[in-house]
């Protein structure tokens, strides 16, 4: 008897090891010490000192069930980027710069080509939001969970200065939301999701392609999450404060627009300011999911919404595209008891 025997190889793992290396390889930084294979990841502080009160951020997320897309569509070179996203995103929503990022993969069998894609998507993922990608783990769980299975998870960590958080406390009335365009319903609402379509959620099922869509169903769920930290970063760089920012993630607008503003205020969100994808309108209709669910389950087409002082809302709208990000201006902040109205 031996550890292979027993369901764990550890020759795939050194292959899986081996097929990865350059993915991780084009996330480094100048800040990063050592190579890949420690039983640590190094990264220097030094460029911190500048900062006048350094402050460290951390995220930690998975993909939730989107995975089992992943895993019935035999697609594994996005879903990494999706793991990514939903950490630096929240970093970035606190005013940090990501610095560096760790992966976590638990997977039935070590088939070496999958966890390589896997990574390569994680290191994609990295590359967009400039962090570093200095380790990981992938763990063989051979009777806890089926072979072809895996699920995806990580964390990372961002710094900022204290002077430059975003907290919300300057916000007042009359300041401007803006919002950024989704690519589709990113990594939240997958058991829904999955319930909707259950009937389809085979290959043959998730490759019919909609015309509604322009894409197949597949490929319109499986769009990897953007990745908002050069937008937010461009909004800095063109000298605007960004006063409060949501990520709109698990919970959708009614969870999350609050959790970004002061007491004694409001967001009013209007829904015929930005054009709300085709995914959304076709979950609704073939779930016969009301309104208000929708927007309390799902981004509907607004990953990342911020709020700025009216006479920054167009620079900042300039600075958003200039990224390559699609901007909306999609409301205001009120008086009022603190939460979201949709309307």
């Amino acid at each position: 008897m031996d550890y292979k025997n027993a369901g764990v190889d550890i020759e795939a793992g050194y292959k899986a090891v081996e097929l990865m290396k350059k993915h991780v390889e084009s996330t480094m930084r100048p800040e990063v010490l050592g190579g890949i294979g420690g039983f640590s990841g190094g990264f220097s502080l030094a460029k911190i000192k500048e900062m006048e009160d350094p402050v460290l951020l951390s995220g930690t997320d998975g993909c939730g069930t989107k995975v089992k897309l992943a895993i019935v569509m035999d697609k594994h070179d996005t879903i990494g980027i999706d793991a990514v996203a939903m950490c630096v995103n929240d970093i970035a929503c606190a005013g940090g710069e990501p610095l560096f990022f760790l992966d976590y993969i638990a997977c039935g069998k070590n088939y070496p080509e999958k966890i390589a894609d896997i990574v390569k998507g994680v290191a994609e993922g990295c590359r967009q939001s400039n962090a570093a990608l200095i380790g990981g783990e992938t763990a063989e769980h051979p009777g806890l969970m089926p072979e072809e299975d895996y699920d995806l998870a990580g964390f990372a960590v961002g710094v900022c200065d204290r002077k430059e958080m975003i907290t919300g406390e300057t916000l007042k009335a009359g300041d401007v939301l803006i919002g950024m365009a989704s690519s589709g319903v990113h990594s939240n609402g997958f058991s829904l999701v999955r319930k909707v379509f259950d009937k389809e959620l085979t290959k043959e099922g998730l490759d019919t392609y909609y015309d509604e869509l322009g894409t197949t169903l597949g490929e319109a769920l499986l769009a990897p999450t953007k990745i908002y930290v050069k937008a937010l970063r461009s909004i800095k760089e063109a000298g605007v404060t960004v006063k409060a920012c949501s990520h709109i993630t698990g919970g959708g607008f009614y969870e999350n627009v609050p959790r970004m503003l002061k007491d004694g205020v409001k967001a009013v969100v209007k829904k015929d300011s930005y054009p709300v994808p085709p995914i959304f309108r076709l979950l609704a209709e073939k779930g016969q999911i009301e309104e208000h669910m929708m927007y309390n389950t799902f981004n509907m087409g607004l990953g990342m919404i911020i709020a700025v002082d009216p006479a920054d809302a167009e620079k900042a709208k300039a600075a958003i595209e200039s990224a390559g990000e699609t901007a909306y201006v999609v409301g205001s902040v009120e008086n009022g008891e603190k939460g979201v109205e949709v309307c």
